[in-house]
């Protein structure tokens, strides 16, 4: 049974609603779209992500912040470091987190995406607990969204080669991949 309520609110996460969302065209869910994100650039712990998603992040906080006041981005979920989950926009609802991207060539990969942003950069590996919940959460919304099957989970980087690189080389693809189909 999925934890998955009706508004495609995961019943097991924090819930901190971003405005950065809008109607998905079809209603169609068969892509995840896996990133990473720290601000400032590998930085962790901070509230940083969090105040970029709910809009709240002003440019004068930190000097690489400039470019990111008045950016509308959002992601479905993110993963800190320890292990905690936030959920930001309804799986139901198309957030803002692919850009220009495309999967089999269909573009526009935020109409039919979910985006889970893990707390890491490039340069560095990701954390034991962040596959276990990236790997739970995954199991959580297959049992919603039976087409995210394991070919159907991607990197930012697969989906906008040349523009994006997340999650970057350090993530261990075949190893979550192996914990996914045991789990």
């Amino acid at each position: 049974m999925s934890s998955l309520q009706w508004d495609g609110w995961l019943a097991n996460t924090q819930k901190r609603v971003s405005p950065n969302f809008n109607a998905r065209p079809s209603g169609e869910v068969d892509l995840l779209v896996v990133h990473c994100i720290s601000l400032p650039e590998g930085s962790y712990g901070g509230p940083w992500v969090d105040k970029l998603f709910l809009n709240q992040i002003r440019g004068n906080e930190h000097p690489s912040f400039a470019d990111l006041e008045g950016l509308e981005v959002s992601a479905h979920f993110f993963i800190t470091r320890d292990g905690r989950l936030s959920q930001y926009v309804s799986c139901l609802e198309r957030a803002w987190h692919a850009g220009l991207s495309s999967f089999n060539g269909r573009s526009n990969c935020n109409d039919f995406s979910l985006g889970v942003e893990l707390e890491g950069c490039d340069e560095d590996g990701y954390e034991k607990i962040q596959y276990q919940v990236l790997v739970d959460l995954v199991k959580q919304l297959q049992g919603y969204f039976p087409a995210l099957t394991l070919d159907r989970i991607v990197g930012h980087e697969h989906i906008a080669p040349g523009r994006k690189t997340d999650p970057g080389p350090h993530f261990a693809w075949q190893k979550f991949r192996e914990e996914l189909e045991k789990a």
